[in-house]
């Protein structure tokens, strides 16, 4: 069954538990105890209809304030495909847990309130978007039944959109533009006898049939995590080559280069949870078999010669940085690229970006869920794509050398 990944965003009580609690509620994906536990607090709370945001605010503490803090990845699905939604805190100290949960993700739910309107927060949640290079977006007006169902209040929100998007000079989008209330179930499941002057789709409607499909990239790409000999009498000169298909595909005869070595050979067979395939594509895990007795070490990886990767040893990327301690000039960390890690030194902070769409000012360091342009000199090469040309390939991991910790992530330019 297909897989759609749904990362959210909205700001402060936006309704956005209200809304995903709604939706695990009307597709059964709640289990029996915690239906309960919803209708025993709400009623506990003097409320006279369910609260749904009992569904995902599974923190002590969110329940204690009403937010959420932390990242949470929840599953349901419907006849057509399955669904992991990435639910992400909206607070603008939280910006690194935002940039986490939609890094993976196939399309974007920005949620808004009808009675705000577009706020700095939803600039600055559209641009972490488009940082991540993510083309569909589902903008959901929620509390219409706060505003009376008022079609003059959705279509300025609407217009205010189509402004933030042109501003940014965004063209190759797909937008969804939906009224709904989450609270009340207006345009989720079914159209909305409040908004009749709605002819657009429901929420659900949009996210069965939105595509999940995303390109094969054009570079062939396998990270070899491990390299397996079972030095068994009956695999005596076995020698497979394990990992990910990073980026593109590979079928058997295929002629590929090892990185770093350099040595070309071409591929004898394709095996995958042992059994034989004559052609393996991005995404996939297999085991590779090469036709000559080549050198390659986990972290190595196998590609096709010809394409658009560089080989460098610097790089320029946007860094959103994840921990207290400042990027700075002449600080050291380990930059993880899949299974590969290098040592690196930054060598300039360029600027920090205001990601509400205020521009760039300059500066030295980049503090706590800042985003910035960083310039990094690694101690061994690496393969280099813009991530915006090749998202599987164009990020990486900054890891604290002291305490292990990862300590932002970066998207190369």
């Amino acid at each position: 069954m297909d897989l759609l990944r749904i990362a959210t965003a909205g700001s402060v009580d936006d309704g956005k538990s209200t809304l995903i609690g709604r939706l695990l509620y009307e597709t059964g994906s709640l289990k029996e105890d915690q239906l309960e536990h919803i209708e025993e607090k709400s009623a506990s709370n003097g409320l006279d209809h369910l609260d749904f945001s009992l569904a995902t605010d599974g923190l002590l503490t969110e329940r204690e304030q009403g937010i959420t803090i932390d990242v949470s990845h929840l599953y349901f699905k419907t006849k057509k495909r399955r669904f992991i939604i990435a639910d992400s805190p909206g607070h603008i100290e939280y910006t690194r847990n935002m940039v986490t949960g939609t890094s993976n993700s196939d399309t974007t739910l920005l949620l808004l309130d009808a009675r705000k309107g577009v706020i700095e927060q939803t600039k600055r949640h559209f641009y972490i978007t488009q940082l991540l290079g993510i083309k569909k977006i589902i903008f959901a007006v929620n509390k219409m039944d706060l505003v009376g169902y008022d079609q003059k209040v959705f279509d300025q929100i609407k217009e205010d959109i189509a402004e933030l998007i042109k501003s940014q000079n965004k063209k190759d989008l797909t937008v969804f533009y939906i009224p709904l209330s989450a609270l009340k179930g207006d345009n989720l499941l079914l159209k909305s006898t409040q908004m009749p002057w709605y002819s657009g789709k429901t929420l659900f409607d949009v996210i069965e049939n939105i595509s999940a499909n995303e390109p094969v990239s054009k570079e062939n790409v396998l990270q070899v995590q491990t390299v397996i000999r079972p030095k068994l009498d009956a695999y005596h000169d076995y020698r497979g080559f394990a990992g990910k298909v990073k980026s593109g595909s590979f079928s058997i005869g295929d002629t590929i280069e090892i990185f770093p070595s350099g040595t070309k050979t071409r591929i004898k067979s394709i095996e995958r949870y042992g059994v034989t395939k004559e052609h393996v594509k991005q995404g996939e895990n297999a085991t590779l078999l090469l036709e000559d007795e080549v050198n390659v070490s986990r972290g190595d990886s196998l590609f096709s010669p010809i394409q658009s990767l560089e080989t460098t040893k610097t790089i320029n990327a946007k860094v959103c940085w994840m921990q207290g301690i400042a990027l700075q000039v002449e600080n050291k960390y380990l930059l993880q690229f899949g299974s590969k890690k290098s040592l690196a030194k930054v060598t300039e902070v360029n600027e920090r970006i205001d990601i509400s769409g205020g521009g760039s000012e300059n500066t030295a360091s980049l503090g706590l869920n800042d985003i910035g342009i960083t310039s990094f000199q690694l101690a061994q090469p690496i393969q280099s794509i813009p991530y915006l040309k090749n998202k599987n390939l164009g990020s990486f991991i900054i890891i604290d050398i002291h305490t292990n910790n990862t300590a932002g992530i970066g998207f190369i330019e």
